[in-house]
């Protein structure tokens, strides 16, 4: 008898306690693939390549062409596209369609190059097309194709504060010494990017902006402002 009921106990035991192992080892496999999912979501979007070379590109490193600009994954790629365009053009026109299908903001004035102003715009293909002022605008309606090439240099790609994480403001930057303009959420997050830049670089590599850290050293910048006149909202 006495052994009877501890085999009963025993296999009462394992009854009770296997469904909490599964629930445990269902929750830890979930949380597993949560991780990964969230550490794919923290590289941002899959980067369109370079026409020459096939890597990702970089933003930052471009050529202006009659039907918008090219982006590439180093300076050396600009001269070889230069030279022989037309052996590139499949690999561009895939490019640009890559680039379609990743979300941007409107920055700049299509017409000048100026900071655009959200209160001044116009619509095309049902889209809203800003402006620095009625001026452009009024040139940009009577031939909006004469500016198609400026139309699509006029966004930018780093749609996310590489700070916060939050949408960028389009009024919110800084001119790095570099070359490259980098977008915030707000105010405040540029000084803590020049601060430290160690912190913030991978995110920004990851929509595009590849930044060298040695030239940031000591928070040099040109910040929102400076120099730049007052600047709209683009397109969200």
């Amino acid at each position: 008898m006495n052994r009877w009921k501890i085999l009963s106990t025993l296999a009462l035991l394992f009854l009770w306690v296997t469904p909490f192992n599964a629930f445990a080892q269902h929750k830890h496999g979930r949380g597993e693939m949560q991780g990964k999912h969230g550490e794919q979501e923290s590289k941002g979007p899959k980067l369109p390549l370079c026409p020459v070379m096939g890597d990702p590109l970089d933003f930052s490193v471009k050529t202006m062409t009659d039907a918008g600009p090219v982006h590439f994954c180093c300076e050396n790629c600009i001269e070889k596209f230069t030279k022989s365009p037309d052996k590139y053009a499949k690999k561009v026109a895939a490019q640009r369609e890559a680039l379609k299908a990743m979300p941007r903001v409107q920055v700049s004035c299509p017409s000048c190059g100026k900071p655009a102003d959200n209160k001044v715009f116009s619509e095309r293909g049902g889209n809203k097309v800003y402006f620095c002022c009625t001026d452009c605008k009024s040139k940009y309606e009577r031939d909006p194709d004469k500016y198609t090439a400026k139309f699509e240099a006029s966004y930018t790609y780093q749609t996310r504060c590489p700070v916060m994480g939050g949408e960028i403001d389009p009024t919110a930057f800084v001119d790095l010494p570099t070359g490259q303009r980098v977008y915030f959420c707000c105010q405040g997050c540029d000084d803590k990017l020049l601060k430290d830049p160690e912190k913030y670089v991978a995110k920004l590599a990851a929509q595009g902006i590849n930044v060298d850290v040695s030239k940031l050293k000591g928070g040099q910048g040109q910040h929102a402002g400076e120099g730049h006149g007052s600047h709209g909202h683009g397109d969200p």
